[in-house]
């Protein structure tokens, strides 16, 4: 019986793993402790919308899916599975988790059932939490953990969330940004906002079409943000030219934008961040408030990329404000160290 038990043991080991999942609004990050991130995609999904059998057939996902985004031929439709960090269509998360494990397991060791360790927003309702991890499961998760996203890239950014001394983060994601006090393995305030660059992206859409009578896609107004975006004017400012469709008369049309233009257009929704994260600083311990204002605050998440937002967030706030190493992963390689670590016998998961 000892060697039975030992032998199934093994099987287990060998068979079953153990990864951490970040399923954002904008990308899908899977990360296995022995190799490290193993997927990296858009969370687009293509359908053939020609049924088999009654189901829709999954013709693209990922990078390949995002390109057919406000181009998508006739017989195809594009989804995105995710809004604001949540399910959105259960049918196409599910396709699309699954996908993207079939994707990641040809590499060594990912084993063909694996326990899964999924990046929630705090403010994720009881139902949503339930659709992930039922999606996680219909696409072949034997468990699933949920951790929330700040604790996650606290973690991942190397904040020391084990002390007691208090570390605060700001998880800027594409559909929210996650604010989180940390100390002592554990949220001591969550914030959630359903604010991200996804709304940034539209912000410049609209303020493009209100000032320049262009309407940009989706995609073009990214490429805008992450080429000459910026949370601060800078002299002399960048500039790009963009193509979109005229407003009067539909035709293709070429505009030049500057930093200023990403300036004024995104400066509604990081306001709206920035009251979020004085929220956060009014509503947490005060003990814990003066450790963040020896240590600062960290940002983490794609979000974080944008130019000068450390130094936006430092200006309006009088605190130090960085942005932590490779911030796009920070969640997803936390969930997995925070997993490893046994946090989830501290109380840190759902």
């Amino acid at each position: 019986m000892a060697r039975s038990n030992a032998q199934s043991s093994l099987f287990g080991r060998l068979f079953r793993s153990s990864v951490a999942v970040d399923l954002g609004t904008a990308n899908t990050l899977i990360y296995t402790d022995d190799g490290g991130i193993v997927l990296n995609e858009p969370s687009v999904v293509c359908f053939d919308k020609q049924e088999s059998a009654g189901r829709k057939r999954v013709a693209l996902v990922g990078s390949e899916a995002k390109q057919m985004l406000g181009r998508v031929p006739l017989n195809l439709e594009a989804v995105r599975p995710m809004r604001h960090g949540v399910i959105a269509n259960f049918s196409a998360a599910e396709h699309m988790i699954r996908q993207f494990v079939d994707m990641a397991r040809p590499r060594p060791f990912f084993a063909r059932r694996a326990a899964f360790t999924i990046c929630v927003p705090a403010g994720a309702t009881q139902v949503e939490r339930r659709a992930i991890r039922e999606a996680a499961a219909a696409a072949g998760a034997w468990k699933v953990n949920l951790i929330d996203e700040s604790l996650a890239s606290a973690v991942g950014a190397g904040l020391p969330v084990s002390s007691a001394t208090g570390s605060m983060v700001v998880d800027i994601g594409g559909g929210t940004t996650e604010i989180g006090v940390i100390a002592l393995g554990g949220t001591a305030y969550n914030g959630s906002i359903r604010v991200g660059g996804d709304q940034l992206d539209a912000a410049i859409i609209k303020h493009v079409r209100n000032n320049f009578g262009v309407l940009l896609g989706e995609q073009t107004a990214e490429h805008v943000k992450k080429t000459i975006g910026s949370a601060l004017a800078v002299v002399p400012p960048d500039t790009m030219r963009a193509t979109g469709r005229g407003v009067d008369d539909g035709l293709p049309r070429t505009v030049e934008l500057s930093t200023q233009d990403v300036v004024d257009a995104i400066a509604a929704p990081l306001r709206q961040v920035l009251v979020a994260v004085k929220a956060a600083l009014e509503n947490a311990p005060p003990e814990l408030v003066t450790d963040i204002a020896d240590a600062g605050i960290v940002l983490t998440g794609g979000g974080a990329l944008l130019g000068n937002l450390a130094r936006y967030f430092s200006n309006e706030l009088g605190l130090d404000v960085r942005v932590a190493d490779e911030p796009l992963t920070c969640a997803v390689r936390g969930a997995g160290a925070a997993a490893s670590a046994g946090l989830l016998d501290m109380g840190a998961y759902d």
